[in-house]
């Protein structure tokens, strides 16, 4: 079965399955593997001290995969400098350019006339216009089930993806909440032309950065075992529910600035628990798809397994007959 949408014409690969940033995990291993399974695996540019530690990954990729890839940046309010970033991943010939957390201008303007496709991640149908207005070729547009940054209007997926897909004339990528194939299959019938998945390539065997206790969380939480932080700082962003995001909740309702909560919501209290496993003294972000996760497969097995539920969805629409429905 084929599965062709502008989303894959677009990225040239095989299956419309997009690999999120994930800030501090998204590295070559995970990147490669989801590009050899005939996705678009993605590098995370902002996680990385310095440009060429970018330069090392995309290299890295290159002798894992001869598949399409894509570098995210992350460019939120609080965001490093991203120029000496890009200059890497045009000097570097990176195929795929996504933006997520921030106004793409600056970085497409650096961009512009490159032969580089650019996504940007949206949570509105505002912000999906805007996207398309500034050159997007794609937009990835986030409902507030999904795990990390999130829109401020908590609008879910069902309703906002094929909002989006009445506004624009550029493929959507649905994100949030999508761990299998039906959420692939939903995400088609909603007009959406592929799917992006953060939570679920977290609890994967090529995601080597992220900790066993992190991975097991996963596993063993449900869909009400997340929270979303950082609403007093007009961010909000989901992670998983523990001691540590029930510190920066109660700091939150004094509505602290952005200095008073730096300490929590850093990337080092971030790493602690992703990669340390200190599941107490920092946070990961999750979204509320955990509670369709209930295992740690190859990158591989994972998408095969979500083409075939897909496969087999689309067998069913097309055996059951009007008068069933």
């Amino acid at each position: 079965m084929k599965w062709k949408t502008r989303v894959t014409e677009l990225l040239n690969i095989q299956y419309p399955i997009i690999q999120g940033g994930l800030a501090h995990l998204a590295y070559a291993e995970l990147a490669a593997a989801v590009s050899n399974a005939g996705g678009l695996g993605q590098i995370t540019a902002m996680s990385l001290d310095d440009p060429e530690q970018l330069r090392h990954e995309i290299k890295k990729v290159r002798s894992l995969t001869d598949q399409p890839f894509g570098v995210n940046f992350a460019i939120g309010q609080h965001g490093r400098p991203f120029s000496g970033f890009v200059d890497i991943a045009i000097e570097e010939k990176v195929p795929v350019i996504s933006v997520t957390g921030g106004n793409p201008t600056p970085l497409f303007q650096q961009i512009e006339g490159k032969d580089m496709v650019k996504l940007v991640l949206v949570a509105s149908k505002r912000q999906a216009l805007k996207a398309e207005e500034l050159g997007a070729d794609a937009v990835m547009v986030v409902g507030q089930e999904g795990g990390g940054h999130l829109g401020k209007d908590d609008t879910g997926t069902f309703v906002l993806i094929p909002r989006v897909v009445d506004a624009v004339s550029i493929p959507v990528i649905a994100s949030g909440g999508i761990g299998d194939g039906r959420g692939l299959m939903a995400a088609l019938s909603f007009g959406a032309e592929g799917v992006e998945m953060g939570t679920r390539f977290i609890a994967t065997k090529e995601c080597v950065h992220a900790s066993d206790e992190y991975k097991r969380a996963l596993i063993e939480g449900d869909e009400s075992g997340t929270v979303v932080i950082k609403r007093s700082l007009g961010a909000p962003a989901r992670a998983i529910s523990n001691a540590w995001t029930n510190q920066i909740l109660a700091a939150e309702t004094s509505n602290p600035g952005y200095e008073e909560l730096k300490s929590y919501i850093s990337g080092e209290a971030n790493k602690r628990y992703i990669y340390d496993g200190e599941v107490d003294k920092g946070f990961a972000w999750a979204g509320q798809v955990m509670g369709l996760i209930q295992d740690i497969p190859s990158v591989k097995d994972l998408i095969e397994r979500i083409i075939s539920q897909g496969e087999s969805i689309r067998e069913m629409w097309s055996n059951t007959s009007s008068k069933e429905l």
